[in-house]
């Protein structure tokens, strides 16, 4: 699917925008042919020298392809040549190269766009961080986001996860934080402060856009999906055409 000739460079998806089902840009994953919403995929930029390198805010000029499968997925398309020969057919006579760790490049550009996310809320004011304070707002029902780091202790977690369940009116619901793919250190790195185990959100767009970044990197991080609906990985969807000065 081609971008509109006229679309700025940056309407990137992670521009902090909160875009209805209807206005949010479509692009088709070029290994699947689904085309879906592109909040939930990754795009793949072609470099001047055809290098095919992971583009997770959308921003890099030139041309590209969109992929929304897991990790699995991505390693198997290359591995049996489909990504490359999807996006040969896409990029006629062009040179291009995939390098052997793109999964790894793709899983740390995902997770660095997560975090960067999480810390643009934080420098808004919108990441509430500290056990005491995420307890105190949580039960006042001012809470509309909770997560843990990968590595949280359990206890202080759950005594988290209480307080939200009473301010939401949420009370033998089972309703948790989210465990996140960032342990503390990560989490604090992003945010800029120290020891950052817990942190939650009061603003429900600005939980819609971690949100968003979240579910994008799960997605990538799945076990390879094997539903019946799932389309088969090395269909011969179209990718994008070239852009003077534009992400594709």
């Amino acid at each position: 699917m081609r971008n509109p000739h006229n679309e700025p460079l940056t309407d990137s998806f992670d521009d902090g925008t909160v875009r209805s089902a209807k206005s949010a840009p479509e692009r088709r994953c070029v290994l699947t042919g689904r085309t879906e919403p592109r909040e939930r995929l990754l795009r793949l930029a072609i470099g001047p020298e055809g290098q095919v390198l992971p583009d997770a805010h959308a921003k890099a000029p030139g041309r590209g392809a969109w992929i929304g499968v897991s990790r699995e997925e991505l390693e198997e398309s290359i591995a049996k040549g489909h990504l490359k020969g999807a996006l040969a057919r896409g990029f006629k006579g062009a040179p291009l190269s995939i390098p052997a760790d793109l999964p790894d490049l793709a899983e740390a550009a995902l997770r660095r766009a997560f975090a960067d996310r999480l810390g643009i809320e934080w420098r808004s004011g919108n990441v509430l961080a500290g056990s005491d304070r995420i307890a105190e707002q949580a039960r006042s029902g001012r809470v509309n986001w909770l997560g843990h780091a990968s590595d949280a202790g359990e206890d202080g977690s759950k005594r988290l996860d209480q307080a939200w369940r009473v301010g939401s009116n949420a009370e033998g619901t089972g309703k948790t934080g989210v465990r996140l793919p960032l342990d503390r250190a990560a989490l604090s790195v992003a945010l800029g402060r120290e020891n950052v185990v817990h942190l939650a959100l009061t603003d429900r767009a600005a939980a819609r856009r971690v949100d968003a970044q979240l579910a994008r990197l799960a997605r990538f991080l799945r076990p390879r999906d094997t539903g019946q609906d799932s389309p088969p990985i090395g269909a011969d969807p179209p990718v994008e055409g070239p852009r003077e000065g534009h992400a594709a």
